[in-house]
């Protein structure tokens, strides 16, 4: 009944309308690649013409006057051509992504992960079940995408068999993956992905600028907590209550005979000896961090800063090679040595297409930095800023809320920051802001609007789960059930946001709002 008055209404409503506005504009995008080349393309072209008008301003690192350089000119023409290489391979982002693949995506590869979201959904108490979809949602992000195709759809046969509504698995399923996908109990891909974009662009103002990806962990870590708990209670209190008795006749014919597969004695032998394996491991590194003179501590004993943060992305990616191996070899997903780098190889195959576009992205980051449009930018945004007495938390807000409003058409979250950070990390650096603190500002943004994108390519997957069981399911069905769990995630997290501020406390070790 419900999908049935949500399609009625689905053109006539302004949401509706919006979202109809929202997949029009977003689908005359280009391609990301496509975008960084236009964006290179239009900076080489802006910069020509703003150097006719002789623009200087005070660089605010080295206190000289700076002027916009042309790139059409002997030496722009020159630097683009000398550059492209090195703008490349030398992104910080491409190396430790690719690291910490080789790890995940092995673990991933073996069905480590897979199993671990399956177990963790069909052990919960009857009770839990709503708390372990969603943390199972936010956990199964280190296996990147996978998790919207495993985590909606078990969620939705879990609830079924329980006598609830499948809808709300699915709707709690999705919520958990999308809306959580920056969040997470230990650090992962995305971690490294976007500390390494932040310091691409720090560094270019302040040579010490360096983003590890730690920077964001204790706040993401509370955030998994945050998110389960309130998810929970949106999909108990409001969506499950909206929904109403779910009616088995609404959905396929195949529907009540569903039955769910449980984990093979095997696959539960892998998880024992692969958790067993993790904690020895974990062990053997607290030797090398927890004694005062211990080798991974700073020079005067300290954690912060130390080689432990500084390394963090070997240690995880070891972590994963030691915890995937155990598993594989059990589960004989691993019966010889050359399986470990084939499964590794696989895993890369699946980044070739952020490879592609980190390549156009390097280039336009390089081309804003070397023009001086960067910094002129930031230093005018920064003045406008301080002029109108518009700044502290109240200018991090204006932020958050117009990434995500730029994250409905722009889903990923790589090409977004991409796109963002090089005008607002040295805007927001020229206020004293920590670039750690301004990347997390925007991680809340872009993960909160996530499941609300009709660009977001599950979107048709998920409905597609849907459809299985209320087959008069449409777009606005799914849009009216995640938007609740949308607006409300993005309404506390950026509280809880100025309440952490506020009192002080630090987002990730050593790291707070200010530098």
């Amino acid at each position: 009944m419900l999908a049935a008055e949500n399609n009625t209404n689905e053109k006539t409503g302004i949401f509706s309308r919006f979202l109809d506005f929202v997949e029009r504009a977003g689908n005359k995008l280009p391609h990301p690649f496509m975008l960084f080349v236009y964006l290179a393309l239009g900076i080489i072209g802006i910069s020509w013409i703003i150097s006719f008008f002789n623009v200087s301003f005070e660089h605010p690192e080295t206190g000289e006057m700076e002027q916009i350089q042309s790139m059409v000119s002997a030496e722009g023409i020159e630097y683009i051509i000398s550059s492209m290489l090195d703008n490349f391979t030398g992104f910080a982002p491409l190396g430790l992504v690719l690291v910490m693949m080789f790890g995940i995506g092995l673990a991933q590869k073996v069905g480590l992960i897979e199993t671990f979201m399956k177990k963790t959904i069909l052990n919960a108490p009857k009770s839990l079940v709503t708390y372990a979809v969603i943390a199972t949602g936010i956990i199964g992000n280190l296996a990147s995408d996978a998790a919207f195709v495993i985590v909606p759809p078990l969620a939705a046969m879990v609830f079924y068999a329980l006598g609830r509504h499948p809808l709300a698995g699915i709707a709690a399923g999705f919520a958990g993956v999308g809306a959580g996908f920056t969040a997470n109990v230990i650090i992962t891909g995305t971690d490294a992905l976007l500390a390494g974009i932040s310091t691409e662009v720090a560094s270019n103002v302040s040579s010490e600028a360096f983003v590890t990806p730690v920077d964001n962990w204790y706040f993401m870590l509370f955030s998994v907590l945050m998110l389960m708990f309130i998810g929970t209670w949106i999909t108990e209190k409001i969506i499950e209550p909206r929904l109403g008795k779910y009616d088995p006749s609404l959905g396929e014919a195949d529907v009540k005979d569903q039955k769910l597969e449980e984990i093979t004695p095997e696959k539960n032998r892998g998880l024992r000896n692969a958790g067993i394996a993790g904690l020895v491991y974990l062990a053997l590194v607290s030797l090398l961090i927890v004694p005062g003179n211990a080798i991974l501590r700073g020079e005067d004993g300290e954690i912060v800063p130390s080689p432990f943060l500084e390394n963090i992305v070997p240690i995880i990616l070891f972590f994963f090679i030691v915890v995937a191996i155990s598993y594989g070899l059990t589960v004989k997903a691993i019966e010889r040595t050359r399986d470990i780098p084939e499964y590794m190889a696989d895993a890369m195959k699946d980044m070739s297409g952020y490879i592609v576009l980190i390549f156009a992205a390097s280039q336009f980051i390089a081309y804003f930095e070397w023009t001086n449009l960067g910094a002129f930018i930031a230093v005018s945004g920064a003045e406008t800023l301080t002029n109108i007495n518009f700044t502290g938390l109240p200018v991090i807000v204006a932020f958050i809320l117009l990434a995500a409003l730029l994250n409905m058409f722009i889903f990923s979250g790589s090409a977004q920051w991409v796109l963002m950070a090089p005008i607002f990390i040295p805007m927001f650096m020229a206020l004293q802001y920590d670039p750690a603190f301004v990347q997390l500002a925007y991680r809340i943004a872009d993960s909160s609007t996530n499941i609300i994108t009709p660009l977001n390519p599950y979107v048709p997957m998920v409905l597609a789960f849907m459809k299985r069981y209320d087959k008069s399911a449409g777009f606005g069905t799914l849009f009216a059930i995640m938007l609740p769990y949308s607006l409300i995630f993005l309404t506390v997290w950026i509280l809880i946001l100025v309440v952490w501020t506020m009192i002080g406390l630090p987002i990730g070790p050593g790291v707070g709002m200010n530098l």
